[in-house]
């Protein structure tokens, strides 16, 4: 059953990141013809930015997504089981120096 969890996971990733392809691509697409536009008339920046600022902002969310994404893929694939035993005698060692009186001089 945990199997299915993971296909369905992996399958909903694959088409999140397709649909923010698709966004991206229909988003650069407006921004350059936007820019192009302004290019041609500098007052058009008046009239055009605010639309410019939300296609940048949306280009932002985008690459907001793709971040969680890739988190939510690097978790899946990288689970801690708890710590090594590298991990633990770290730890103690860093306990063990705290609990020793500082030397006199």
């Amino acid at each position: 059953m945990g199997r299915r969890k993971d296909l369905d996971l992996e399958d909903r990733l694959e088409e999140a990141v397709d649909n923010v392809r698709r966004d991206r691509n229909v988003v650069n697409s407006l921004l350059v013809d936007l820019i192009m536009y302004m290019k041609k008339d500098t007052s058009a920046h008046k009239d055009c930015g605010m639309i410019a600022s939300k296609y940048v902002e949306t280009l932002q969310r985008s690459n907001e997504q793709l971040v969680k994404i890739t988190n939510l893929l690097y978790k899946k694939d990288n689970v801690i089981q708890g710590f090594t035993d590298l991990d633990k005698d770290a730890l103690f060692d860093l306990i063990k120096s705290d609990e020793e009186p500082p030397e006199d001089d």
